[in-house]
């Protein structure tokens, strides 16, 4: 069985789409066994496949081939995760770091609203400084 790396790295759930997985491989954000990726590539099974996505760069082994979408349930089988653990925790504390989330298209906060967010971070806008 032959398999292109953007048909795979879409039937792994890598991507959404297999349109994705071509634009990041013409984008040079996907490598295999350390070499830049064309969509059309090939994929042999323990290949290891670089995903550059800011601001970790995922690492996957090759387990199996495939041509179709597959469950969630079955990628295990396909494919496996071997993106190191400093990585991982790097994505972790990137998340947790306190972020002011806003709805999209509230639009700019109030003054109000501006006040609370700098106390939240701490910061001190008073004539005293």
């Amino acid at each position: 069985m032959i398999s292109r790396i953007d048909k795979w790295l879409w039937a792994v759930r890598i991507f959404k789409t297999r349109a994705d997985a071509a634009e990041a491989c013409k984008k040079g954000r996907i490598l295999v066994n350390n070499m830049p990726a064309k969509p059309s590539r090939e994929v042999k099974i323990n290949d290891v496949i670089i995903v550059k996505r800011s601001p970790v760069d995922y690492t996957y082994k090759v387990m199996g081939l495939i041509e179709n979408r597959q469950p969630a349930k079955n990628v295990y089988l396909y494919v496996e995760n071997i993106t190191p653990q400093e990585d991982l925790e790097l994505l972790k504390l990137q998340k947790s770091t306190l972020f002011v989330q806003r709805d999209k298209g509230t639009g700019r906060p109030t003054k109000k609203e501006r006040r609370d967010i700098d106390k939240l971070e701490g910061r001190s806008w008073t004539s005293e400084e």
